[in-house]
Formats: structure tokens, C-alpha cells, sequence
């Protein structure tokens, strides 16, 4: 896969070559935050006179959950060792990414995978790299993402009403932030934010494991 104009021949001669138009994918996650919306209203409590019971936190909670699921769903299939990493080593040689191996030793290390998270992950998903990463070194990393893509097309009249908008475009982020990690044995927490667009912010915070 690669987001890159084809040239000619276009790769015809290799089997596994595929190209995804970038616009297309754009507009995919554009449209997710309002599909879920609608499934949400379409699913809520029905009352006798025809109307819906709708609270608007249960249905913004509702809306959150579907995204955030679907994000840990794609973050898991992004980085699974059951038979996808040849196809993940070829996104990323499309990509001109860092390349996968086979012979990759497994991160020891959680700043490992976040570093892997914030280089690798974020340009085969996003096409680029994360701008800067914080961690106080006790499990807290926070992920700064000066141009994220998906807030690029977006215009607001006021920096508050840019922020709640954007807000639920982030969890499908986080979903898969937090799917990748669960992928790699960090069971962790995410939350998003974003103050002004199209810069956005991610915190992760890794749970410990029960002993």
C-alpha cells in the first residue's frame, strides 16, 4: 500500500502491490464521527408515542465507545504478529518508513514501543511522525501531533468551539493507540485533546499489571 502518486508500470508485475487514494481515506475518517452519531440516535431508547429518550451525555458516551472500539480493533490488526507482519513490512517499505523484520527482537522496553508508536505507527496511519513525546518516566507519555491530518479540512469561528468540535475526532485515535499498545503487552489508558487545530495532543498512561 502506498499513499504515494503511482508512476508507471504502476507495479503491475507484483502480486501483493496495492494503492490507497489518500482522499479516500481522509474522508473515511471524517465521516466515522458522524456515522457513529447516528447509530447512536438510531439505537437509543425508543418511547411509546414514537419519540426517542435521548441524554445527550449517554448518547456522546455511546458514540465515544463505538469510535474508541473500532480505533483498538485497527490498532490491534495494525501491529498483530498472526500473519500480517510481511504485509505490515510492505506498507512500511512503501511508506519508506523504518522497515519491519521477521528478526526484529520484541521491545524490551515500553519507551521502545512508544517511540515505535510515535515513528513507524503514526506515518503508516497518519503519514507522518509525531512531533514531539514527553514522559515523566513513572508510565505517563504525552504524544503532540502539530498538524494532525484528520483536523487539516476543518475551519471553526472560535478556538473553543474548534476544540469541542473536534474533540470526538480523536477517538478513534485513541482507540487505536490504545489497541496497538494492548498488541505489544501495554495494557494502558488514552485520553486526547486539543486546544487549537489542527495541533492535538495524546496522553497515555500505562496501568500496571495485576500481580
Amino acid at each position: 500500500m502506498s499513499f504515494e502518486t503511482p508512476l508507471p508500470p504502476y507495479n503491475a508485475s507484483d502480486p501483493h502491490a496495492t494503492f490507497l487514494n489518500s482522499s479516500c481515506l481522509d474522508l473515511l475518517l471524517i465521516e466515522m464521527v458522524p456515522m457513529a452519531y447516528r447509530l447512536a440516535n438510531e439505537l437509543s431508547i425508543q418511547m411509546p408515542n414514537g419519540d426517542k429518550l435521548v441524554d445527550e451525555e449517554e448518547h456522546r458516551e455511546a458514540a465515544f465507545r463505538r469510535l474508541e472500539t473500532l480505533g483498538y480493533r485497527v490498532g490491534q490488526g495494525l501491529v498483530e504478529r498472526r500473519g500480517s507482519l510481511k504485509s505490515i513490512k510492505s506498507l512500511m517499505v512503501s511508506l519508506g518508513a523504518v522497515r519491519f523484520s521477521r528478526d526484529r527482537p520484541r521491545f524490551t522496553e515500553t519507551l521502545d514501543v512508544i517511540k515505535f508508536l510515535c515513528k513507524d505507527l503514526w506515518t503508516l496511519v497518519f503519514r507522518k511522525q509525531i512531533d514531539n513525546l514527553k514522559t515523566n518516566h513513572r508510565g505517563i507519555f504525552v504524544l503532540t501531533d502539530n498538524t494532525f491530518r484528520p483536523f487539516a479540512r476543518m475551519s471553526t469561528s472560535s478556538s473553543s468551539e474548534a476544540a469541542m468540535q473536534a474533540q470526538p475526532f480523536l477517538w478513534f485515535p485513541c482507540g487505536i493507540i490504545r489497541g496497538a499498545l494492548a498488541c505489544m503487552g501495554i495494557n494502558a489508558a488514552v485520553q486526547a485533546e486539543t486546544s487549537e487545530l489542527p495541533s492535538a495532543t495524546f496522553q497515555i498512561k500505562t496501568i500496571a499489571a495485576k500481580t
